[in-house]
């Protein structure tokens, strides 16, 4: 499935003085939705939403890595950088806002067109109509669990809309809990029926795993600890074992000549594959499928570097060495930084730059650090708008310390969990818990703290953190937000109440009454 076929439903009417005529070369739903065919085109056409700027090829993770404490941005485009700075001045802004918040209602709308259609079309099988609902449950699932973590508040309304849209539908708002019970309901009738793996020409489609991962992160986002244990526990110890496991190399997940590995749950498939020039746009007729992140995220020369860590995290990574008194690979496959040539053996590459005294002097790179993750740069020197290498938005390594998380949160066995944790941190070869933070092994709340910097190590720039430090409660107290003060400036300008959740697009809320605004914007 690396190339998803691109589906447009559109109807395209002319009007002259009393006479229309439908134009008989476009698709329409009197016409489409009738084979099984149609079908699959349909549940594609969701898949390809993936592929959209507002959502993963590009400004999702404007939101989801620079706005927590991992990620900043000094971008020249002063209204891009002030987004990650929590200065939310013009709430329609479309790069940093609207993109992403329509885009993930236009993949909600085509997961509810094959919600809609797909139950009346007659199947030779009907295992492969359940495959096919199942991914779309799977699908609208995902964004609304999107919507719920970046717009999501208790003081806020978002729409949640489960048959197709229509002109004028003013569908009514609900606060951020009910958008999560709807992802975790989607995900549900998903895990019903999607398979448990696919053959190798479907590689990247959801699967009953990558279900139950995602509605245990709703689970665990409302607290209940022992809901997302149980889905969780399907992968690390159930019948979905067998599928799942660590890599024996790290830097293995961020490879393309490594994608869907046994330790892929969920990924996203990357295309370099277009015709030029490939475009951005929801008619375009040969669509970008490729990854843009790292042309907006490589060093100064190769990208538009809108967006860079903060040190702190190399200074983390730096408190222990491993088990041969050396530094956590991670850290060389997590950033680019003035010290990695030192650091690890035949790391001096930086793309087509070299990383050396002379390079980390200029102006433009002194005192800074890199994303590197995704990026094209194990097997190219440059990074463009067509980056091939897949996103795993669900790592299994994820899930271990989830399920560690979960069993300590619902009073399960401390050593239970820290044995998950110390089976991630193996795969690195670095120290058991025990040996080099010992507190954790009889103390719940310090194991928990722990797992808080565990889980940024291993997942450090994969859109996690966000959702974490918002889970943690890091956003609801001035203790936490002195915290996140303390490794990322920009949360100077937070204020409780209002900035743990995106503002609506003002259109949004002035064209539907029955959303509301969080009350603090």
């Amino acid at each position: 499935m690396k190339k998803i076929i691109y589906l447009l439903f559109a109807v395209f009417l002319l009007n002259s003085c009393d006479v229309s005529v439908d134009n008989p070369n476009t698709i329409t739903t009197a016409t489409f939705w009738k084979t099984e065919t149609d079908a699959q085109y349909g549940i594609n056409a969701v898949y390809n939403m993936f592929y959209k700027p507002g959502t993963y090829s590009r400004w999702l993770w404007f939101r989801l890595d620079l706005t927590s404490d991992e990620g900043f941005s000094q971008s020249p485009w002063a209204e891009l950088k002030e987004w990650t700075q929590f200065q939310y001045r013009n709430y329609n802004f479309w790069e940093g806002n609207s993109w992403t918040y329509r885009d993930s209602y236009e993949a909600i709308f085509r997961a509810n067109q094959v919600l809609y259609h797909v139950p009346e079309i007659q199947f030779a099988n009907e295992t492969e109509k359940n495959k096919i609902l199942g991914q779309a449950y799977f699908l609208r699932g995902l964004f609304y669990y999107n919507l719920a973590v970046l717009w999501g508040s208790e003081n806020n309304s978002l729409p949640i809309v489960l048959e197709p849209s229509t002109p004028g539908m003013q569908p009514e708002g609900h606060n951020g809990i009910a958008v999560y019970q709807q992802a975790i309901s989607d995900f549900t009738e998903a895990q019903k029926v999607l398979p448990e793996v696919w053959d190798d020409a479907n590689k990247g489609r959801a699967t009953k795993g990558a279900a139950l991962a995602f509605r245990a992160k709703c689970h665990m986002q409302l607290l209940q600890w022992n809901e997302a244990k149980n889905d969780l526990q399907w992968l690390v110890e159930g019948e979905g074992k067998k599928y799942y496991d660590l890599a024996a190399n790290y830097a293995d997940n961020f490879r393309k000549d490594t994608e869907n590995n046994i330790e892929s749950v969920f990924e996203i498939q990357y295309s370099d594959i277009h015709k030029a020039p490939a475009g951005d746009g929801d008619f375009d007729v040969d669509p970008n499928l490729g990854l843009n992140r790292g042309q907006f995220f490589a060093p100064p020369g190769i990208g538009w570097t809108d967006g860079e860590i903060r040190p702190w995290l190399v200074t983390e990574f730096k408190k222990e060495k491993n088990l041969n008194e050396g530094y956590d690979i991670r850290l060389r496959h997590t950033a680019f930084y003035s010290e990695q040539h030192l650091d690890f053996p035949n790391n001096e590459r930086i793309y087509r730059e070299v990383s050396n005294d002379a390079t980390w002097n200029r102006d433009n790179w002194k005192g800074r650090v890199f994303y590197r993750k995704y990026s094209s740069e194990h097997f190219r020197d440059f990074d463009d708008y067509h980056n091939p290498t897949n996103v795993r938005l669900v790592r299994f390594a994820d899930v271990l310390l989830m399920y560690a998380e979960c069993i300590a949160q619902s009073g399960g066995n401390l050593s239970d969990a820290i044995a998950h944790v110390d089976r991630v941190r193996a795969r690195v070869e670095m120290p058991a818990l025990a040996v080099n933070h010992p507190a954790v092994v009889s103390s719940k709340d310090a194991f928990l703290k722990r797992l808080q910097v565990e889980r940024v190590l291993e997942l450090a720039t994969e859109g996690q953190r966000w959702a974490d430090i918002k889970r943690w409660g890091l956003l609801d107290n001035q203790a936490g937000i002195d915290e996140l003060k303390s490794r990322d400036p920009d949360f100077n300008n937070f204020i409780i109440g209002r900035h743990s959740c995106l503002p609506i697009p003002s259109d949004e809320v002035n064209n539907n009454p029955n959303i509301s605004q969080n009350p603090d914007y």
